[in-house]
């Protein structure tokens, strides 16, 4: 039998469906500037958004560019991301004292705009109160704010503290029809976010989806304006689950130990939509027998690779012309939904002056193997004989995009002792070189929440394999994340001295007030906090 020849480009080809009607977005804004400071009466109310002066007042807030002239050179910024539950349903700022009192400490801060809170109840209906009083509130510190827009769901269910389902409207309409969520081949269904496979659809109440995620991004321009480029200097564009840009192969609150059980992951292609596109490029090709599912012989999650028919080194389905073939759709499918995303996000934020970036997931689990089986269930044709990452780097680059990516602190002599085949240096290596061939800038993230000083090291150390050689480096690091533990004395330290070595700072703002709800853990450190918290 002839072996079928494959073009990367066939995936690519069905043709965008004209440009549905969109919801019609108006608000207005009562603004006065002021050099350096913002002074802002907004009523950011329409027919469409919900705001500040629904309470029947017209709330006032001072709003404060905190750029200083002062301290950092050619250093790397440290922004530190706030918790899931920053804003509550409703619009209010959760914590609000205990929130003032830590922006103190900080510079930046990255939060997290969730699609399942602001366009909750109706479509094209925007409740941005809780994210324009958090925003004010750390202006107000003098920070700088990166902005993400998650797309995706939160936690793992509604007994979890961090739970944020998508909007209401969205699960009805996957009530309705179970396929706009991910399946894998045991039919178990993915909530995390709307498959990719109806990306061009009009299956949310006549948009698609990624007219929904443009919708909201150009409201979130529109109610924003006047701090883009001043206070929101950073805007991160969710693309899928945890915000990444990668396929739900394992469910998100599973990954933070799935590498040391070493899960395979499972490929997310059986919602109808996703095998209607694999059943037509299968046909495209002439060989209709590719396209009714996924491969068989990839066996279960938890099996070595080596006895599995798929992912094996020897023989293994993975290097043959099928397994190109399904490897190059399933990669390919997420490259476009991620271009689409990307297209739809330069065009709105363009003139704007915020940074747009999207972040990559760090499955590096099986890196040490010859066909990197976690990676392709993730979606990144990545092998040993094939860069992944590259196709993404070149998307990023081509729409101005910035590289996100995490793993920054972990050090392969940790992780091979739990899992040999584990390799994070090595993909954030090949992952850094993309970035660095396509001159793209990058931001960096740490995946534990408890970082050490040999970790810390290994943030900085990764960040020079980057920077290093280049004539203007950008790079910038994301701390995951803010809570009572990152404020202890040691933790501290820890942090304040990783923020001078990265950033390169002479004046950084750690003055924190202990009559508040974070304290040091003893009467007796206070001395000690006053050394730590305030320094030149």
């Amino acid at each position: 039998m002839a072996i079928a020849t494959f073009a990367p480009s066939f995936c690519c080809t069905r043709t965008e469906p004209t440009q549905l009607p969109r919801f019609r977005l108006t608000h207005s804004h009562k603004l006065q500037s002021q050099t350096r400071r913002l002074s802002v009466s907004c009523r950011l109310n329409s027919s469409n958004s919900l705001s500040p002066a629904d309470n029947n007042n017209n709330n006032r807030y001072k709003l404060h560019d905190g750029a200083s002239s002062q301290g950092r050179r050619n250093g790397s910024p440290v922004f530190v991301k706030l918790p899931e539950d920053s804003t509550m349903i409703g619009g209010k700022v959760k914590r609000r004292k205990a929130m003032a009192q830590s922006f103190k400490a900080l510079e930046g801060v990255v939060v997290e705009v969730w699609w399942g809170v602001v366009e909750r109840d109706r479509p094209g209906v925007y409740d941005w109160r809780g994210y324009f009083d958090l925003i004010v509130l750390a202006s107000n510190c003098g920070l700088k704010v990166r902005a993400l827009l998650a797309f995706h769901q939160c936690g793992s269910g509604p007994g979890d503290p961090k739970w944020v389902p998508l909007p209401q409207w969205v699960l009805e309409e996957i009530d309705k029809d179970p396929d706009l969520a991910y399946s894998d081949r045991f039919g178990r269904r993915n909530m995390e976010y709307i498959s990719l496979g109806c990306d061009i659809l009009p299956v949310l109440r006549g948009r698609s989806p990624i007219q929904a995620y443009t919708d909201f991004m150009r409201n979130f321009r529109d109610t924003f304006r006047p701090l883009l480029g001043a206070i929101i200097t950073g805007v991160q564009v969710g693309m899928g689950p945890a915000g990444e840009l990668r396929y739900p192969s394992l469910p998100s609150q599973k990954l933070t130990w799935s590498w040391r059980s070493r899960e395979l992951g499972e490929f997310q292609c059986y919602d109808k939509y996703m095998l209607a596109s694999l059943n037509a490029c299968a046909r495209e090709i002439g060989m209709r027998e590719w396209g009714d599912g996924g491969p068989i012989g990839a066996s279960n999650l938890m099996q070595d690779p080596e006895h599995t028919e798929f992912f094996r080194t020897d023989n293994g389905l993975w290097n043959t012309a099928y397994g190109n073939f399904f490897l190059e759709w399933y990669s390919g499918m997420l490259l476009l939904h991620g271009e689409r995303i990307c297209r739809e996000a330069e065009t709105i934020f363009r003139g704007t002056r915020v940074n747009t970036s999207a972040k990559v997931g760090g499955i590096h689990w099986h890196y040490g193997t010859p066909s990197h089986p976690s990676e392709l269930t993730a979606g990144y044709y990545n092998t040993s004989t094939r860069d992944g990452f590259l196709p993404i780097a070149r998307i990023f680059g081509r729409y101005g995009f910035t590289l996100c990516c995490s793993c920054f602190e972990m050090r392969d002599v940790d992780e091979k002792q739990m899992n040999p085949f584990s390799s994070p240096e090595g993909f954030l290596r090949q992952l850094l070189l993309a970035a660095r061939i396509c001159e793209i800038p990058l931001e960096g993230e740490n995946s534990a929440t408890s970082l050490d000083d040999a970790a810390f090291q290994q943030v900085i150390k990764m960040s020079k394999f980057y920077s290093e050689g280049l004539e203007k480096p950008s790079f910038s690091f994301n701390f995951l994340r803010m809570d009572k533990n990152m404020f202890e004395y040691h933790n501290w330290v820890r942090f304040t001295r990783f923020v001078r070595q990265l950033s390169g700072s002479s004046i950084f703002r750690a003055k924190l007030d202990f009559r508040g709800d974070i304290r040091p853990s003893s009467a007796s450190d206070f001395a000690k906090v006053g050394l730590a918290f305030a320094y030149c």
